[in-house]
């Protein structure tokens, strides 16, 4: 089992966040976190990423608690909605800032770079990008230390067609190289063309996990979108 979560939950004044929750994922799963705006799906995330202190539970990520930061920093690898990007800085200066923090060689960058064809941006200060350069940039960056776990906070949220396609060929590319990736999204086609597990979350419970099969035969579903 990769990642144990027990007991986890994060609460705010206004709204509950996240319930208590039990979860296990096997290596290599490829998981759509669903459920409408406000139901827990982005709090989960952060909460495994480390951006968010939980109010009670466990997770444990190849055995190693994820209270121990400097043993897991490298190990998952977390792309928010809206990058969370120097803007001032260039695309290059970004990624350096980032391989000193993981304490990867920079020789990586150049790698990073040429992978996600960044090369003729790499001298462009990240304001001057467009939203799906951004998103690029960001999902690169957090590829620097080669995390063998990977988060999406809705991946192509904003982006055009183009560039939607183009991270569904990247999902699909890291899940074949054996990553684990949890993504929350609203979109059924997403959910269709990407997903070997979902989960639903509604109001901060967990209240379905199972196969992309069953949950299109679902009530839940049904209920989901009407």
């Amino acid at each position: 089992m990769q990642i144990k979560i027990q007991n986890l939950s994060k609460t705010y004044q206004a709204t509950r966040g996240l319930l208590p929750v039990d979860l296990e994922v096997e290596e290599g799963e490829l998981i759509a976190l669903i459920g409408h705006n406000g139901a827990g799906k982005s709090t989960l995330l952060k909460l495994l990423a480390g951006w968010l202190i939980p109010d009670s539970g466990q997770v444990f990520v190849d055995d190693i608690n994820l209270k121990n930061r400097l043993a897991v920093v490298r190990k998952i690898g977390f792309v928010p909605e809206t990058p969370n990007l120097f803007d001032f800085f260039t695309v290059e200066y970004n990624l350096k800032l980032f391989a000193r923090l993981f304490q990867v060689p920079f020789q990586r960058i150049d790698e990073i770079l040429k992978a996600f064809n960044l090369l003729p941006f790499r001298n462009n200060k990240v304001q001057v990008l467009s939203k799906g350069l951004k998103q690029r940039v960001s999902i690169g960056r957090t590829l620097l230390a080669d995390p063998a776990v990977l988060l999406f906070d809705e991946p192509t949220s904003g982006i055009d067609f183009e560039m939607t396609k183009e991270i569904y060929k990247l999902l699909k590319e890291f899940h074949s190289s054996g990553k684990t990736i949890i993504f929350t999204s609203h979109r059924p086609e997403e959910i269709k063309t990407l997903a070997t597990r979902i989960m639903v979350l509604h109001q901060g419970d967990l209240v379905f996990d199972g196969s992309p099969q069953s949950y299109f035969q679902s009530d839940i579903h049904e209920k989901l979108y009407l």
